[in-house]
């Protein structure tokens, strides 16, 4: 260790000590240093292993079905892509979801603004129409009561295909400021994506959904640095 020294004072002269005695001391930090690793080592993949177990425990949320004529999208729950699709007439539609707080880091530090936060969903809504190159987005605020469009914008299918995750779609124009359009568009703009059956009626889903999700990607996390905290101490080498 660096607090040890390997010079000391006797009788005010500098005494340097023999090779073998630095090359033992090497020895010993090196040793006390593995024996801590280990100890280390062993609290945290504890604590890993409680809060797994803990967490496993928990009860899931009632099932709940998206509104009909929604369909989940298959493996959605694994993926960042569209969560329910449906067509309407020749349209398809696809919606993505994200919680508003993760979007918008650090809001929300007291309780109740923490809570506010569970109930305010993002939503990516996508149609397109076969035959075109362009797709219509929105991008949505979802309450449990209430739908709000922050945004509307064209993108090629190609780039939504490639971009399906909503941070890089907020990354780009998004098209005007929705708030900055005139009231009888921005009535108009409400009505086309209701008639498409984008609401409040949407939230139960998507909301249990998430919790679903959050509660998966939180085992596996716990799951993951465990596995990767065993591997480094097993896989060390004795000469490293």
């Amino acid at each position: 260790m660096w607090r040890k020294a390997l010079v000391s004072y006797a009788g005010g002269v500098l005494l340097k000590q023999p090779w073998w005695r630095t090359i033992a001391a090497r020895l010993s930090s090196s040793s006390k240093a593995t024996s801590s690793s280990v100890a280390v080592n062993s609290i945290l993949l504890r604590s890993l292993k409680d809060h797994y177990l803990e967490v496993s425990k928990m009860t899931p949320p009632p099932k709940v079905s998206p509104p009909s004529p929604f369909t989940v999208v298959k493996g959605s729950i694994d993926s960042g892509g569209a969560i329910l699709k449906r067509s309407y007439g020749e349209e398809e539609i696809g919606i993505s979801v994200m919680r508003l707080a993760n979007i918008i880091p650090g809001g929300g530090e007291d309780d109740d603004e923490e809570d506010d936060g569970m109930n305010q969903l993002f939503v990516h809504v996508e149609i397109s129409k076969p035959g075109q190159q362009d797709s219509l987005h929105f991008l949505c605020g979802l309450y449990p009561d209430a739908l709000g469009i922050h945004s509307v914008s064209m993108r090629s299918k190609m780039e939504s295909s490639e971009a399906a995750a909503l941070p890089v779609l907020l990354s780009r124009y998004n098209g005007p400021t929705f708030e900055h359009l005139d009231e009888k568009m921005r009535d108009a703009l409400h009505g086309y994506i209701e008639e498409r059956g984008i609401n409040e009626s949407l939230f139960p889903f998507l909301q249990a959904w998430l919790y679903v999700k959050d509660h998966r990607n939180l085992m596996r996390w716990f799951k993951s640095v465990g596995t990767f905290v065993t591997q480094a101490k097993e896989g060390a080498s004795p000469a490293s």
